[in-house]
């Protein structure tokens, strides 16, 4: 599945290109509880077709009411139906009392404010779309007395940003995973890394697990994986996770991985097994500790898992918290709630070490 911004930008492009009047609306500022965070984006066109959210779907209800002649019931309402207005970005906010926080299905206290650009021009969308598609990282800025919009190429992501002349967001490509083996566990993982909007690239040299995949969606290889992760050329908004249990295949494709940008890189393994991984690649491949401190393991979050499904869900949260910068509490890492569990009434994990229904 693609980054849910391009795909928004892509069906405005296409209606505006079309000749169809529509707007683009993005969250600019929230209090309280939000549905949709801050930088958030949703095209409307004249029509009332929709495409992305601003929240729980009755907000976008109003917008199509205020907006566009889709709810018009016959042909005398139509004539007096709103239609899309025109001229320079304008700002509205929801929920600012709590009958309207009701009204528009809003947490308790929750308001957000929203700026709607009207008609945007086609070339400078596609233009944001072509910079995207070649994996650039753009800041779009709207000069809000006229709706100009310039865009610059940008070196990090920046939170979105608004005064009372613009109006600065930034886009980036999609995020993209790369999974080192074709086993069952990475099927789920690919799985849900595709609905959570990653492009998702398999490696196996393996043909036996190659001729079992069966993911629409994922893309994949069948090189040595080390040589597939200097390809990818990860960044900062790409995660690599090595899921064959073969040291052969799994090390040096870490090995490249944290010598790169990407923002997590992890190996399945049970607490043993990457104590193991660890000391072979201090004694073998030059590491130290503190070369080796972004390398993850036990990947995941502590929830019990046991089977691969359960798993893949436990690893793709982890992706998903260090993608969005949240702190994880301690006890819900693997290694530290298995120690603490462990008792003279719990055997080790890693008696069964490897074996890919335990959680990583």
């Amino acid at each position: 599945m693609e980054n849910l911004d391009v795909v928004v930008l892509r069906k405005l492009h296409e209606w505006r290109a079309a000749g169809l009047r529509a707007m683009l609306v993005t969250v600019v500022r929230t209090w309280g509880s939000s549905p949709r965070p801050v930088g958030s984006i949703m095209a409307l066109n004249e029509l009332g077709s929709v495409v992305g959210s601003v929240s729980g779907g009755c907000i976008e209800d109003d917008l199509i009411d205020r907006h566009t002649r889709a709810y018009a019931q016959d042909a005398d309402s139509a004539r007096h139906a709103h239609s899309m207005p025109s001229g320079p970005p304008s700002l509205i906010k929801y929920g600012i009392s709590a009958d309207e926080a009701h009204r528009f299905g809003l947490p308790c206290g929750g308001t957000l404010e929203l700026l709607l650009e009207f008609d945007p021009e086609p070339a400078a969308l596609r233009d944001l779309l072509t910079r995207l598609e070649a994996g650039q990282l753009v800041q779009r800025t709207v000069r809000l007395t006229d709706g100009q919009v310039s865009l610059l190429q940008a070196d990090a992501p920046t939170e979105l940003s608004l005064d009372a002349d613009h109006l600065s967001n930034t886009f980036g490509p999609e995020y993209r995973m790369l999974l080192i083996g074709a086993g069952q566990l990475t099927e789920y993982l690919a799985t849900m890394a595709l609905f959570s909007g990653f492009a998702v690239t398999v490696c196996d040299p393996r043909e036996e697990y190659r001729g079992a995949w069966s993911v629409a969606g994922a893309r994949l290889v069948s090189d040595m994986p080390d040589d597939v992760v200097r390809d990818f050329k990860p960044d900062r908004r790409s995660c690599v996770v090595a899921l064959t249990h073969d040291p052969k295949l799994d090390d040096l494709a870490l090995l490249e991985a944290l010598d790169s940008e990407a923002f997590y890189v992890g190996g399945i393994g049970s607490r043993r097994n990457n104590e193991a991984r660890r000391a072979r690649l201090i004694e073998h491949f030059d590491q130290t500790e503190a070369s080796l401190t972004r390398l993850r393991g036990p990947i995941g979050i502590y929830i019990g898992s046991k089977t691969p499904p359960e798993i893949a869900v436990s690893v793709m949260a982890e992706i998903l918290a260090v993608k969005n910068g949240v702190t994880l509490p301690r006890d819900m890492a693997v290694a530290q709630a298995k120690n603490e569990r462990d008792t003279p009434h719990h055997a080790p994990d890693d008696l069964v070490c490897g074996l890919p229904s335990r959680q990583a």
